[in-house]
């Protein structure tokens, strides 16, 4: 096919044909295992620097101890640092998950919010986190901006920079509302499957033929320096330790 001329329109076909790669609801996509919005929301800030597969092992033992926003409000830190040790960073994990149980008492009667602005004003909580709340367990519109979406995002010639506020406003226009937080799933296992980051895999990539980077991402030109010129133009960044 011809290559879609706009970003709006590369979208689209992106779009498409990552839904037929992964089918599925943004709750049956998303990695981590949850029951409510409260325990992805414990889920997801537990995630940071860790995989999916280490905080689903954690959560079981942690949500049976502390099931509610009430009861992880009353935590011992101690306690509660020993239960999600594995997860790393846990003391100030501990101190998010207190502090974000705290102000759901508080400020919400125990409840997650379905506002933004109310959800990045809960401790451990950035916009990324409040986007996988909202789109994955409210079913509200959300673009979660991690490492993998912003990558991508420059390679296929979506969005640029590395910033994940800027990234994600870049990106919102391009899809329907509905649509945003599963285009940001569907990246996310097309990044980790298939366009890693030092080593795509274009031959086996369903968008090599419409991708401003296809054979062109991590080969051994870009990086030893020697970049041509629309190379140069999506930096290829090494995923974070545990970034999913």
């Amino acid at each position: 096919m011809a290559r879609p001329r706009t970003a709006k329109g590369r979208a689209r076909v992106v779009a498409d044909r990552l839904a037929e790669e992964h089918p599925g609801t943004p709750a049956s996509l998303c990695e981590l295992e949850f029951a409510d919005p409260f325990q992805l929301l414990v889920a997801t800030i537990l995630s940071a620097q860790t995989t999916d597969a280490r905080v689903n092992v954690t959560t079981p033992a942690l949500f049976d101890r502390f099931p509610t926003p009430e009861a992880l409000a009353a935590a011992d830190p101690g306690e509660l640092e020993a239960l999600i040790h594995a997860t790393g960073f846990f003391r100030q994990k501990a101190k998010s998950l207190i502090g974000m149980s705290q102000a759901l008492v508080e400020r919400h009667a125990g409840q997650v919010p379905d506002d933004m602005e109310d959800l990045v004003r809960l401790p451990g909580v950035g916009r990324k986190t409040a986007n996988v709340v909202r789109s994955v367990a409210l079913g509200l519109p959300g673009l979660p901006v991690d490492t993998h979406v912003l990558r991508l995002s420059a390679r296929l010639g979506l969005a640029q920079g590395d910033d994940p506020v800027k990234v994600e406003h870049e990106l919102d226009p391009l899809v329907r509302p509905a649509e945003r937080g599963l285009l940001s799933l569907r990246l996310i296992l097309h990044g980790r499957q298939v366009c890693v980051a030092r080593t795509p895999r274009c031959d086996a990539c369903v968008l090599n033929d419409i991708c401003p980077s296809a054979f062109l991402a991590g080969t051994p030109a870009r990086r030893s320096g020697r970049r041509s010129a629309q190379a140069a133009q999506d930096p290829v960044e090494p995923a974070a330790p545990g970034e999913e």
